[in-house]
């Protein structure tokens, strides 16, 4: 029987850069939306000679939209909101993600340029919300985790 995968159990993982440029990924804490959309480009086309239409994906364009209730002490947060404030553009604005399933480990990475868009539309807690959206290729690999998920490391496949 196929078995239903709780929403909870993929998990996102921010690379938050330190001041010599190496790299901790923190898990995505605290947000109420991080939905993901392909975004697929296609290609139709009409032959003359058939009597319907053919169509190609020939590529992707994914943006995971993002809102999260603002924590102090938060990294991500933290960094997405230095991003934010500081106005910073091109790979200034670029940060590593991935997506692991903590049942099988199975994840993917990829750059997403970080493009946030507001903030303060809740009246009861301070909140922002934007945009992750593909800046580079998808990377497939495995996730592990020695703290419960709180962080995590991403091993590519060979």
């Amino acid at each position: 029987m196929p078995e239903l995968v709780p929403r909870h159990h993929i998990l996102a993982f921010y690379g938050v850069p330190d001041t010599s440029g190496n790299v901790t990924f923190y898990r995505m804490q605290y947000f109420t939306n991080l939905g993901k959309n392909k975004n697929p480009n296609k290609y139709t086309r009409k032959y003359v000679d058939e009597k319907s239409s053919r169509s190609d994906v020939t590529s992707y364009a994914e943006t995971n939209s993002y809102t999260f209730d603002r924590y102090r002490g938060n990294a991500v947060h933290e960094d997405i909101i230095s991003i934010s404030d500081r106005e910073l553009v091109g790979t200034d604005a670029v940060r590593t993600c991935f997506w692991v399933d903590i049942d099988t480990n199975k994840a993917v990475k990829r750059d997403y340029a970080v493009i946030p868009d507001s903030e303060a539309s809740d009246a009861n807690t301070y909140t922002h919300s934007g945009s992750l959206e593909a800046s580079g290729e998808p990377v497939f690999g495995t996730a592990t985790s020695s703290d419960n998920w709180l962080t995590a490391t991403f091993t590519e496949d060979t």
